[in-house]
This record gives C-alpha cells, sequence and structure tokens, in this order.
C-alpha cells in the first residue's frame, strides 16, 4: 500500500497525514455542532493539549502492549513515538479522550447528555477517513478471499504476513460508517428524544466493531487468550455502557410522566 508518499523528494507518511485530517475535521465539527446542538464547546479548545496528549501517548501504549510479543524489543523510548509500524489503538485513543473529557465533566459539574450527541456524531463523522487511512498505512486487513476486490499488500516493510491479495476490510468499515453517520446526522434533525438516538447509535458503533473484528486477520496478545481482540472487549464495555444509559433515560422519562400525571 502507500505508507508515505514523496512530496518534493520528502516523504510525508500518511500515517501522520491521516490522524491530523481526522484531529482537526473532528475538533471542525464539535464546533459546528455545538452551535446547532447548542452546548459548550469551551470544554474541547481550551482543553485540547491535554486531549491530544493522552490520546497520542496512552493510545501508542497500548497499541504497544497489546502487540508485546513483536514489540517489547523497544529500547529507545524515541522508537516509542517515532514509530515505522503506523499503529494506534483506536479504542484506546477513545478511552483516553473520555477520560479526560469525564474528568473535565466533574470539574465543572456539567452532565455527559449534554454533549454525547456532539462528541459521537463528530466522532462519526472522521471514522470513515480513519479506515482509509488505515487501509493506506496497512493497519486493518482481512485474509485472502475471492471476491475480485482484493489487494496486494506487497510494500518491502508491510507486516501483512500474506504474499498474495488479501479482502479489504477497512473499505467495509469506512462505508459502513459513512452510511451510520448520515443516518444519524439526518435522524438528529427530526428525532425529538435525541439522547436516546445517541445511546442507541454508540450500541450500534460497538456492534460493528465487535462483529467485524472477527474478519479482522491481526495478531493480538489478547486473541489467543480470550478469542476476542482488545477492539472487541472495548466494544463490549461500550455496548454495556450504551444500554445502562438508555435504562437511565427510560426510567427518568417514565419517573417524569408519572410526576406530572
Amino acid at each position: 500500500m502507500y505508507p508515505f508518499i514523496e512530496f518534493f523528494w520528502i516523504p510525508v507518511y500518511t500515517f501522520w497525514l491521516t490522524i491530523t485530517i481526522c484531529f482537526f475535521l473532528f475538533v471542525r465539527m464539535l464546533k459546528k455542532l455545538s452551535i446547532r446542538i447548542n452546548f459548550d464547546f469551551l470544554i474541547f479548545k481550551k482543553n485540547i493539549l491535554w486531549y491530544f496528549l493522552s490520546v497520542f501517548f496512552f493510545s501508542r501504549l497500548f497499541y504497544v502492549i497489546s502487540r508485546w510479543n513483536d514489540l517489547k524489543y523497544i529500547e529507545n523510548p524515541i522508537e516509542f513515538f517515532i514509530m515505522n509500524d503506523y499503529n494506534f489503538s483506536l479504542m484506546w485513543a477513545l478511552f483516553w479522550f473520555f477520560l479526560v473529557f469525564f474528568i473535565l465533566l466533574k470539574v465543572r459539574n456539567e452532565k455527559l447528555d449534554n454533549f454525547i450527541n456532539g462528541i459521537i456524531l463528530s466522532f462519526l463523522f472522521v471514522l470513515p477517513i480513519w479506515f482509509i487511512g488505515s487501509l493506506l498505512w496497512w493497519q486493518v486487513y482481512w485474509k485472502e478471499t475471492m471476491y475480485w476486490i482484493e489487494i496486494m499488500y506487497n510494500h518491502p516493510f508491510t507486516p501483512v504476513p500474506y504474499k498474495v491479495p488479501i479482502f479489504p476490510l477497512p473499505i467495509i468499515y469506512s462505508i459502513i460508517f459513512f452510511i451510520e453517520f448520515s443516518a444519524l446526522y439526518i435522524l438528529s434533525m427530526y428525532v425529538k428524544f435525541k439522547n436516546i438516538l445517541w445511546y442507541l447509535w454508540l450500541a450500534i458503533f460497538a456492534c460493528i466493531i465487535f462483529i467485524l473484528e472477527f474478519f479482522s486477520w491481526k495478531y493480538w496478545v489478547f486473541k489467543e487468550t480470550f478469542y476476542i481482540n482488545l477492539s472487541q472487549i472495548c466494544a463490549i464495555f461500550i455496548l454495556i455502557f450504551s444500554i445502562i444509559n438508555l435504562k437511565r433515560i427510560y426510567k427518568e422519562d417514565n419517573k417524569s410522566n408519572i410526576i406530572i400525571n
């Protein structure tokens, strides 16, 4: 694939290029939605450095842990940050983003329900681009198939073990998440009970990750023990989190109706 492209004889890594594009698009969409949905964008703007550092460092750290058999030989700390394997852990990036966010919510004494709509929409907005990037830097891949849309990973530095064309799983991810974003964006303009909508589609996101990761043929240390990888474990927790909040909203709605009646 294309881990880097040359721009005036200077190598530009598609890995960093994709992450940069996703980061600015995510922030841009958050700002746009803060006006449309009416939430405080300053909680993101004033703490953007903390979000960036936590997501960058810990998503890289837990990716290294998950690939410990291959990456335990890193001796120079610079290799941890200036890497040549183009990989972060998406789920741990999400975890540390929300950890910083929850801490700020506690400090500001605000509720998650006021922000979850903008965060979910912005996140789904950049996911298709993220997975197109993962196709370029071989982060996600399937196995050998016979569907006539296979791609050959023949770059000399590719970690993909197959020497034959394999199915481009990131394209499936990208298409599905583009459909999910489009559907959620349209529904959000017409559905009255938006909080239920956000958590429902967050649960759908978790189900998509859990199901499609069974088709991923990347090596994960967790898969040897639990038969599911790190992304699927995180997807289970996201699904549980969504179900708990859906039940909470349902109970609060019933309680309000009883009081009114």
